[in-house]
């Protein structure tokens, strides 16, 4: 049952009179009349995460916020996903993303409003939940930039459509709400927006990275086979564990010597199982990886090198081929998210002109994944751009720069956006990238 407090949201919903007098100027006095309650709703979404494919109330939230603003909406795209339309006459249709779901982390960060929440996940398991990616402050300035765009419609014209992306930490909520015809039963977008917190950056400040900005990943999982027996007497054994060792060492070198230098690339082999009891020699081990790439051709090469170096190292012990290892790539893969550049670099100047130049810098591309990268993968391409916004207190930024304290990471348990300011950037940064492509 969605809790009382929700309702308190539909005050910041009321329709204010504040007219423009140049460019945007009529944001900041409205972002700065309603920041508390936006506070306040972040903080109830902070207490109550939802793992990913279980964000019903989650999904409720979202679709309440809409509702109060007079969007068209929609629930239960995707799983729990929400879709909202907000139509003001002829213009661009742009669609502002934000995503949903919580971790399985047990938060640390010792908060008045943290998560005590404890659920099952769903292979059974009870598992504490938290908001440690920055969602709960996505959906926050989701919902600000939203009520945004609904009390100045005189402001702009065209078709916006909000949607609430389920299961993001999973890979497949975006996947899932575009086999449900999101872009079929709902206004095709011309442009896709959306943020995300970064970890590092100073709150108050927004980052930029045209082109690649994350990258594909994908998760492979290696069984090694071999001969087992006992541990003393290991001549009469192939021993898979010495073979997963080697195999292990083996694939290092496939970014080191076999990718060129100039294409980045990961491999990480972050699992490795196999044996139950020191004397044995067991007869297989399991290994898992991740693997990281931007381009698809690097991610395709990752991944016939790997097949190669596990059939070479069997071959090498005089495994019969019947023991080869078996290498078994996820279907699943989140693709690399590919901002447009010429959409990115405009939006940065936007932004610059509305938040100031050195509120506003260009950011190297990361590692990480994120399946909004779908969005600009669907035939004939929709360009699409993802912003980063800073979370941190620019003097914690300072000491962690001269090596004084370790900022958390996102995923971290103790991952704790500064809210307020991270909230009233995110706003502006946001309606301002939205309100410049419906005037484009």
């Amino acid at each position: 049952m969605i809790r009382l407090t929700v309702w308190s949201i539909c005050a910041f919903l009321v329709l204010n009179t504040i007219n423009a007098q140049d460019s945007n100027s009529f944001l900041e006095p409205q972002i700065n009349s309603q920041i508390d309650q936006w506070v306040q709703f972040y903080q109830e979404l902070h207490a109550s995460p939802e793992l990913s494919f279980f964000e019903k109330e989650t999904g409720e939230k979202m679709a309440l916020v809409l509702e109060n603003l007079g969007f068209e909406v929609t629930k239960e795209i995707g799983g729990y996903g929400v879709v909202g339309v907000l139509r003001n006459g002829l213009g661009p249709t742009i669609m502002v993303r934000t995503d949903t779901d919580g971790l399985p982390i047990v938060e640390k960060t010792g908060l008045p409003f943290a998560s005590k929440v404890v659920t099952q996940d769903e292979e059974g398991n009870q598992v504490g939940t938290m908001h440690a990616c920055g969602h709960d402050l996505h959906m926050t300035v989701w919902s600000g930039t939203a009520a945004m765009l609904s009390q100045n419609q005189d402001q702009w014209s065209g078709t916006v459509v909000f949607i609430a992306q389920p299961a993001e930490e999973r890979s497949g909520g975006a996947k899932a709400m575009l086999a449900e015809g999101l872009f079929e039963k709902f206004p095709r977008p011309d442009y896709v927006l959306a943020l995300h917190t970064h970890p590092g950056l100073a709150a108050g400040n927004v980052g930029y990275t045209p082109g690649y900005a994350m990258s594909n990943v994908d998760f492979v999982k290696i069984t090694v086979y071999g001969k087992g027996g006992h541990g003393a007497y290991p001549h009469t054994t192939i021993d898979p564990v010495v073979l997963a060792a080697r195999t292990i060492v083996d694939l290092q070198t496939i970014v080191s010597r076999e990718i060129s230098p100039l294409e980045p690339a990961v491999v990480t082999v972050g699992k490795i199982t196999g044996g139950t009891k020191a004397n044995i020699i067991p007869d297989q081990v399991e290994m898992e990886l991740t693997l990281r790439s931007y381009s698809e051709e690097v991610k395709q090469a990752l991944i016939d090198k790997i097949r190669r170096i596990c059939i070479g190292n069997a071959v090498s012990v005089g495994l019969p081929e019947e023991l080869y290892p078996e290498v078994w790539v996820r279907p699943e893969d989140t693709p690399a998210v590919y901002n447009d550049p010429s959409l990115t670099q405009e939006l940065a100047t936007a932004l610059k002109g509305q938040l100031g130049t050195e509120q506003v810098t260009k950011l190297l591309p990361v590692m990480g994944g994120e399946d909004f990268a779908r969005y600009g993968r669907v035939e004939p391409r929709i360009p699409i751009c993802m912003l980063r916004l800073g979370v941190v207190a620019p003097e914690k930024i300072k000491a962690a720069e001269a090596g004084e304290i370790s900022l958390p990471s996102l995923h971290s348990a103790k991952f704790a956006p500064e809210a307020k300011p991270s909230i009233t950037t995110g706003v502006m940064a946001m309606s301002t990238a939205v309100l410049y492509l419906l005037d484009r």
